[in-house]
């Protein structure tokens, strides 16, 4: 056949065959758009400037591809490097994890700096410039309150300090991984992640001072709040004296588990609602105390953006016809993540109660609980989202099994039996949480108040009051670079108690000096937790960690469990800390703090279940003060309620109660809106349809589920009703119904409803309408339940949402948002570097803790019968790099409720074996 191509536009090729006839229009039709392209000089430029524009196109994708994908790391071969003094073996899985084997201590943690930097040295270099207050020099001016707050607070100081307290031993373990950090940085300057190019910085040498700093900031995220309280609660106290501000500041419940007191579910105390209704006081728990999981996933609701399922997912009891699904499941394969628009209206979108702080979860059950005969323990850490997330899984281990003879001087340490896996804090060496050969452990947040403000007395002089006479106040000169602008200075004034933080209050006029116990050092004592062997080791271990205090749920596979507290909490004079105090005087100093031994701890205790969620941890009759503001027990009291229940679990078991979604106190509410429209005169048809969808409802806090919607909607106005008559109206009281913020009338400092913020305020709720009294029914209603009514009432009529009630789905109004700081904000990709918005499920008060910035940053559990058999995930993936295909593959299983096995042994390292790179000394 005799054939020719004849091109009619750009890149497009036609066959023609000229035996045929109607080619012949073909070539008539080129042959005349090349006349026309000859004869009109506009189109002949049109023409050329569309194949330029075309051929820039494709040179602008395949550039930023070629950027996107350099910095991807190396993950097989070998890599030559200066600072070890023997080949290290780096196994990666099928996620990207990191196996790290090494025959010295010192190389094994270079290493670990390497890899680390690998995949998170943007992630790394942003956290220590936040606690340096550095962040203006690369971003500009936008950040700069942000960096004042950081010098003003003196974090820098603080992680100086902080290095010059740690042992020899440790300091050559800092060095090491920061040695290896810069061996990475200084051979990949041209080869940095695309955060840094669009940017346009390049970052500092790293330094053991820097691992401190990333310390220091995970201490101020979880200890640094109570001076915001005691300002607060000051305010409260002189407007509505001291019964009514007892009453909103109420630190215990009867619902409370501390993990050392015994106590059974039939202990506890009667309800008394004070409604009549008996058949409703009983109602603590939407199963009945029967410990029945109430995942939102295994309800039916299905997430609409899980990939593939891998072979090594995991998967709860209740889910297995939801992964069936999963593999026809393409959505994020194909589209990447979809908008925030998709899922949020104006009315039901932006809720977050501002009240709730980012709590955890940790529990352990001896082998008289579980199918294996072995200890179980889980530990999910609840802390706000970010790209990449924030932790790093690992697996730590030396070759040597000799005896370890470190000394203060030597560099090449040979090791003993160092074996260790968990996640990692990037910019940090050890593990953080996870399990040895022996032994394995979980952490929550102890919420301690740890912090006191010091109303300081200044003369004309600048000099402030002391017992001792007026003494002069230390000044601290600090400079902030700011991108494209001018310098920042400022003057930090420090008295004996700490810096006087006064700007960074609003309203305030007073000299206030903050003092805080990361004044007094952290104590970071993880390559000890990750040696231990036994509970006495642990503890000896422990017994030196300064901050942020924390719960430590302890296992081993001898079948021994423990807990124990931890953190240096003062003792003070007089006062918990709970108030601003006078400065000039020493009767509210700090006299030392509590002995280790007198901190709460329990080892094997009779019932083989021990479970901490944040809430209350002293026992009744503790002699010291620990926290002024402990977490509401809701998630706890769910905890022991399930592992309570006479089952024998198993590891998938565990991640189900993970992921249980049931809110005893969504219910506990609802079931009062129920009662009293049913008794109201002259509800609403509208009001009447909400409550006949909040009866049937189950207490759980599913994405797909209207009621609680309605209830949360309700609770909200409820509130409003009940604290706007006492402490006033809000500045935006237009958007009356939105949950409290932190910004409401911050500008001023003014007192209003919203200004109050407290972790137990649910339990303050609990008790005004379990005991309605008289001194908290508003102005206006005879009883509690024509206020119940109206709250209601004012809920379901907010115009501007979905008019039928059964379209308030909860998905929409609580989504979950994750993007990345700078990545999302790239044209048409930006859309597919971080998950985005997606409905969820949970709430403030289920186990499964989540908000629309915060949530589970990840999920373990450890099976002490097999660890090959434990469970890790983390929440977006291993690696920072964007394009790395360990990027975001974890996502779809945190999301859908899955997870994947944690290999631990070198048979099981060897199975899931992906990728394998060598170190070598060069």
């Amino acid at each position: 056949m005799n054939q020719r191509f004849c091109l009619i536009g750009p890149g497009c090729a036609v066959v023609t065959d000229t035996r045929r006839p109607y080619n012949l229009s073909v070539v008539s039709a080129t042959a005349s758009l090349s006349e026309v392209r000859r004869r009109n000089p506009a189109l002949r430029i049109l023409y050329y400037a569309l194949c330029l524009l075309l051929v820039a196109l494709i040179v602008g994708v395949w550039w930023f591809y070629w950027i996107a994908r350099r910095p991807l790391p190396q993950l097989d071969g070998s890599v030559s490097v200066s600072g070890i003094s023997a080949k290290v073996r780096v196994i990666r899985d099928e996620h990207g994890v990191p196996t790290i084997e090494a025959s010295t201590l010192a190389d094994l943690f270079f290493a670990q700096g390497y890899v680390t930097a690998q995949d998170r040295l943007w992630q790394m270099d942003m956290m220590r410039r936040a606690a340096a207050g550095e962040l203006s020099e690369v971003i500009g001016e936008n950040t700069v309150k942000r960096d004042r707050e950081e010098r003003i607070l003196g974090l820098r100081l603080a992680a100086e300090a902080a290095e010059k307290s740690i042992s020899a031993r440790d300091r050559v373990y800092f060095a090491a991984y920061a040695r290896g950090v810069n061996a990475f940085l200084e051979s990949h300057r041209d080869r940095l992640s695309l955060e840094f190019r669009l940017m346009k910085y390049a970052p500092r040498a790293w330094t053991v001072t820097d691992s401190m700093l990333v310390g220091a900031l995970l201490v101020q995220y979880l200890n640094h709040y109570p001076y915001e309280r005691a300002l607060e609660r000051e305010k409260v106290l002189a407007k509505l004296g001291p019964e009514l501000t007892a009453d909103l500041y109420v630190n215990s419940s009867w619902r409370d588990r501390p993990p050392a007191e015994v106590r059974r579910i039939e202990d506890e105390p009667a309800i008394n609602n004070g409604d009549g209704d008996d058949d409703d006081d009983e109602e603590v728990d939407p199963e009945g105390g029967t410990g029945r999981l109430t995942s939102a996933v295994s309800s039916g609701y299905v997430p609409q953006v899980l990939k593939r399922v891998r072979e090594n997912w995991v998967v709860p009891p209740g889910l297995e016809s939801f992964v069936a699904l999963a593999p026809a499941l393409k959505r994020w394969a194909k589209l990447g993540r979809p908008s925030g628009a998709g899922y949020s209206d104006d009315s039901l979108a932006g809720y977050s109660d501002d009240s709730l702080r980012p709590g955890s979860n940790n529990w352990v059950v001896s082998g008289q609980h579980t199918v294996s005969g072995k200890p179980l323990l889980s530990n999910d850490m609840h802390l706000d989202h970010q790209m990449p997330n924030l932790w790093f899984e690992a697996h730590l281990r030396t070759t040597t099994a000799t005896t370890e003879t470190t000394t203060a001087t030597t560099t090449g340490t040979k090791a003993g039996s160092f074996d260790v896996a968990g996640v990692t804090l990037p910019g940090v060496p050890f593990v953080i949480v996870g399990h040895n050969q022996r032994i394995g452990w979980g952490f929550t947040n102890v919420g301690p108040t740890v912090e006191d403000d010091f109303i300081e007395e200044f003369n004309a002089q600048g000099q402030y009051k002391t017992p001792a006479g007026w003494l002069d106040a230390q000044h601290r000169q600090e400079t902030i670079h700011v991108k494209g602008k001018p310098d920042v200075t400022l003057d930090v004034v420090t008295t004996r108690h700490g810096p006087i933080i006064t700007e960074l209050l609003p309203g305030e006029t007073r000299k206030i000096a903050l003092r805080w116990t990361l004044q007094d050092g952290m104590g970071l004592m993880f390559f000890d937790a990750d040696s231990a062997e036994n509970w006495d080791q642990f503890r000896k271990a422990l017994s030196t960690f300064g901050a942020p205090g924390q719960n430590l749920m302890y296992g081993d596979v001898d079948g021994h469990i423990g807990y124990q507290a931890t953190g240096r909490v003062p003792i003070r004079a007089a006062g918990d800390g709970s108030l601003p105090v006078n400065g000039s005087d020493d009767a509210h100093e700090w006299k030392g703090f509590i002995p280790f031994d007198e901190m709460p701890h329990v080892y094997d205790p009779p019932s083989g279940i021990l479970a901490t969620a944040n809430g209350r941890i002293t026992p009744e009759g503790y002699k010291y003060s620990i926290s002024t503001e402990w977490d509401a027990p809701w998630r706890t009291d769910r905890i022991y309620r399930v592992l309570e229940s006479g089952k024998k679990f198993a590891p998938a078991d565990m991640l189900a109660l993970q992921m249980d979604v049931s809110s005893t106190y969504d219910r506990f509410c609802a079931d009062k809106f129920v009662y009293a429209v049913d008794h109201a005169t002259s509800a609403s048809d509208r009001a009447k349809r909400a409550a006949e969808i909040l009866r049937d409802w189950d207490g759980r806090m599913s994405a797909d589920s209207a009621a609680p919607t309605i209830e949360t909607k309700a609770r909200q106005e409820l509130a409003r009703l009940l604290l706007e008559p006492k402490l006033g109206a809000a500045a935006d009281s237009s958007n009356s119904s939105s949950a409290p913020s932190p910004k409401s009338g911050a500008a001023s400092g003014a007192l209003s409803w919203k200004s109050y913020h407290w972790a137990m305020s649910s339990v303050w709720l609990e008790n005004v309408l379990t005991k309605q009294p008289a001194r908290w029914l508003p102005p206006g209603y005879s009883d509690y339940g024509s206020l119940l009514t109206a709250a209601l009432e004012n809920a379901v009529q907010q115009t501007g949402g979905a008019s039928e009630l059964n379209q308030w789905k909860w998905g929409k109004y609580y989504p979950l948002e994750i993007d990345h700081l700078v990545l999302s904000r790239l044209p048409v990709i930006g859309r597919f570097t971080g998950p985005g918005s997606h409905p969820l499920s949970g709430s403030g008060q289920t186990v499964k803790q989540v908000s629309r910035g915060f949530g589970p940053s990840e999920r373990l559990t450890l099976n002490f019968a097999n660890f090959d058999e434990s469970t890790l995930n983390v929440v977006t993936g291993e690696s920072g790099i964007f394009l790395s295909p360990y990027y975001m593959d974890q996502w779809a299983a945190w999301y859908g409720g899955s997870t994947f096995a944690f290999p631990f042994s070198q048979a099981a390292i060897e199975q899931h074996r992906a990728h394998e790179m060598t170190l070598m000394p060069r």
